[in-house]
């Protein structure tokens, strides 16, 4: 029975775990070896914090600009070819009876021309129900002035964004002049249809391309502008869950099928290139941060070498007691898996409680400093959002401990290959 093999009976436990664990926390011999491995350490903690801490902010972002998309879009979009649906009211009946739906607007959409004086700007129009569009869109929650019920039939009035209004130099109360492109024909020719609608509100979404390009009138007054008669340009559905929304539209649309060609739309087409690029820089950013961690973990490659440089003679002594080549390779791989596994999980609690306290550590900071990261006359979202994603977290420690074992694996080898007498020769 080998020396080591009495080390295992007598304490449980690998002789192969004691030594590496022991070669890690003593460095009496060479301290620049210690040096190195705390070097190690602190790299990979900072490089799995970086990774948390980088990610969940850009799914917080992700998640606060979809929040405020469909703030404005719907879930799911019903319509018919010419962008027309006739009797919605039976649709809507018909889709409502869906478990997993929980309201329908009907809309009329369509672009116009606003004026006001000298300044002109196009719009997209949407009529809009006011008592049901609140059920299925965030718009009432986002008004500066006014309320979407102030959208009166026969009334004429309509709803900006604040940026139209801005740039048409209007304010509550004033009135605008809306331009249909569809003309009407007289005897001298095609004449625009021209209504003058007054102001009743304004809301502000946070997006540019909705508060700069979107008014809201009444249904019953979009559709006698647009000669639209008891017509809708589509039905917008909300449902219970927004990411089960292309697997609903599926299922409406076999439904659906026998009953006329609708064409039904949800928010991730409708906005795909959008949230397609926001996944792509999300993926193109954690390759990046991996290369930190990367570097780091392999700072453990250094490491090891200087330590089986250093441990040779130690090497050539547990081999003549008994130690096989393997046992002498788990050492170091135990050694440097230690360094890998404590800088992984110091990333990790640091990552994670910066991540979910970031709302608070980031005012602190520009309180202290007297700075402020997203100043909110150029951005529209002022804090800083995060979103820490269980998932994302799991894939970086995972990540970092497989880069960190394989760092070890070629120092390990070496050291297996070490010879008893050649080792000892100048000894």
């Amino acid at each position: 029975m080998s020396f080591f093999q009495n080390i295992f009976l007598k304490t449980g436990l690998p002789y192969e775990l004691f030594v590496g664990f022991r070669y890690t926390r003593a460095k009496r011999k060479n301290h620049f070896i210690s040096f190195i491995s705390l070097t190690s350490m602190v790299g990979i903690a900072l490089g799995v914090a970086a990774l948390i801490i980088v990610l969940s902010v850009m799914n917080g972002f992700q998640a606060e600009l979809r929040s405020r998309i469909l703030g404005v879009a719907s879930h799911i979009e019903i319509t018919e070819n010419g962008n027309q649906l006739s009797q919605w009211q039976v649709l809507a009946s018909q889709v409502g009876a869906q478990p997993n739906v929980q309201a329908s607007a009907p809309y009329v959409m369509a672009q116009g021309m606003l004026s006001n004086g000298q300044a002109v700007q196009g719009a997209l129009i949407r009529g809009v129900l006011p008592s049901e569009e609140d059920k299925v869109a965030d718009l009432g929650k986002n008004m500066k002035t006014g309320q979407l019920s102030d959208l009166r039939a026969g009334e004429f009035n309509i709803i900006l964004g604040a940026d139209l209004a801005y740039a048409l130099g209007v304010t509550v109360g004033e009135k605008v002049v809306l331009m249909a492109p569809q003309g009407q024909f007289t005897p001298t020719g095609v004449v625009p249809r021209i209504k003058q609608f007054k102001v009743a509100g304004l809301f502000q979404i946070g997006m540019y391309e909705y508060d700069a390009g979107l008014a809201l009138i009444h249904i019953k007054d979009a559709a006698k502008l647009y000669r639209m008669g008891d017509k809708v340009s589509g039905l917008r559905l909300k449902i219970d869950n927004l990411f089960d929304a292309p697997t609903m539209t599926a299922e409406l649309g076999r439904q659906l099928a026998p009953q006329g060609a609708y064409y039904i739309t949800d928010w991730t087409q409708q906005h795909a290139n959008f949230f397609k690029a926001i996944q792509l820089e999300k993926k193109v950013m954690f390759i990046i941060l991996t290369l930190i961690v990367a570097v780091a973990a392999f700072n453990i490659v250094s490491t090891l070498v200087m330590a089986v440089t250093d441990k040779r003679a130690d090497i050539a002594i547990m081999r003549t007691l008994g130690a096989s080549p393997r046992s002498i390779m788990k050492i170091f791989i135990i050694q440097g898996a230690l360094i890998g596994i404590v800088g992984t999980f110091f990333g990790a609690m640091l990552g994670t409680v910066i991540a979910l306290n970031i709302d608070v550590i980031v005012p602190f900071i520009e309180n202290l400093f007297h700075v402020q990261f997203l100043a909110k006359d150029v951005y529209y979202i002022s804090d800083l959002p995060s979103k820490l994603e269980w998932g994302d977290a799991m894939t970086i420690i995972i990540t970092s401990l497989v880069l960190s074992l394989v760092a070890t694996l070629y120092p390990s080898y070496k050291a297996s290959k070490i010879n008893p007498a050649e080792a000892l020769r100048y000894e």
